[in-house]
């Protein structure tokens, strides 16, 4: 098989779908060493790249185009590469594959009769696809094994070296937060994408306490998004004062490579399940995160340098690998991969609800007397 000279990745979501991506283009160099790789995805969203060296040209689109938008698109992917590599099952996604290829690979849902005959026609237009498994195969293994028949071809094995995420290359902190950090500090990062993520007020109010009894300075991460804001000084507002004067609101304020230094510099970091927690793993720091309905067969933030297919099981109320700590609530539904009891996004999830501090605080007492 000929090795392509210019290879397009495509992941067209979330920050940390794009973060999930890099063990597979590092193992695509490792296989093409001197072709050119270029990244598509929404604008806004590609910051997880930022400094990597091995991508060359980061290609942002709208999430919701306008007709000229595409137009403009079209004219610039049209047959301008050799290979495809398609991260996401989207009609979108394989769309923007079909444009900039003849050759693509990609991912696709057909773990139902309806799903497998809605995908059909991206199975026809792949030369290899894999199907995605959200509960028994991980996202990082399934986009690495995208590069199956390349690697076979080659005589190599994908999973036989140590697998790593690759963090953006870190920026310095603004001047008025590093002034006012102090060691030891703890990163706490409360804010996920959908409310069925979070876990209650009051719950990170006994922690954060506890943490700074400790004498540990706690700083608040977020996003820049209202939603994430507000819940930090929801947070804040529950706090005595003299705990708060312990306490750093980033207040969305930093940027990813920024936050990449925030973590590098933490005794630990405790989340729920979202972008920054991968980060956080991918940092090599002491991490804890939050687990609800989501699989962290599927979605757990990847112990980097894991060697391997499968770093977790399905249910566990606790379980370590390396750096990362999974906490999951009890219950036999958990993980049920819906958005939440109500399966809607701002639906509450009672296995979080049961995710009592104690066992938070346990196991930050155990990750910081590791690390």
């Amino acid at each position: 098989m000929k090795d392509p000279t210019c290879v397009l990745f495509i992941a067209t979501r979330q920050i940390g779908d794009v973060l999930v991506t890099t063990p597979l283009i590092s193992a695509a160099r490792a296989i093409w060493p001197n072709a050119q790789f270029d990244f598509l995805g929404y604008r806004g969203r590609l910051d997880m790249l930022k400094g990597n060296t091995d991508i060359y040209e980061l290609i942002e689109t709208p999430e919701r185009p306008s007709l000229w938008e595409y137009l403009k698109l079209f004219n610039q992917l049209f047959q301008r590469y050799d290979l495809a590599i398609i991260t996401q099952p989207s009609d979108r996604s394989y769309f923007f594959g079909s444009i900039a290829a003849l050759r693509r690979v990609g991912v696709v849902v057909e773990d139902t009769p309806r799903s497998k005959k809605n995908s059909a026609w991206k199975r026809a237009i792949s030369m290899y696809w894999v199907p995605v498994d959200y509960f028994h195969q991980h996202v990082i293994v399934e986009k690495l094994k995208l590069l199956e028949p390349f690697y076979q071809d080659k005589a190599l094995d994908l999973f036989a070296q140590p697998i790593c995420v690759t963090p953006p290359k870190a920026q310095a902190l603004t001047p008025l937060i590093e002034s006012q950090i102090r060691q030891p500090y703890i990163v706490l990062h409360p804010g996920p994408l959908n409310a069925y993520k979070r876990w209650p007020l009051s719950y990170w109010q006994e922690l954060i306490t506890s943490l700074v009894k400790d004498g540990y300075q706690i700083i608040l991460s977020a996003s820049s998004a209202a939603q994430d804001l507000e819940l930090n000084q929801d947070i804040l507002s529950l706090l005595n004062e003299k705990i708060r004067g312990s306490v750093i609101n980033t207040e969305g304020c930093l940027s990813l490579p920024q936050a990449v230094t925030l973590l590098k510099g933490a005794s630990l970091y405790i989340g729920v399940d979202t972008s920054v927690s991968h980060l956080s793993a991918a940092c090599e720091i002491p991490t804890i995160v939050l687990f609800g309905a989501t699989p962290p067969t599927n979605f757990g933030p990847w112990p980097n340098g894991f060697i391997g297919q499968e770093p977790y099981q399905l249910r566990a109320r606790s379980q370590t690998v390396q750096n990362v700590c999974i906490l999951q609530g009890p219950g036999d539904c958990v993980p049920c991969r819906k958005a939440g009891c109500e399966d809607k996004a701002d639906s509450r999830s009672e296995c979080l609800d049961l995710l009592k501090p104690n066992q938070v605080i346990d196991a930050a007492q155990r990750m910081l007397k590791t690390k």
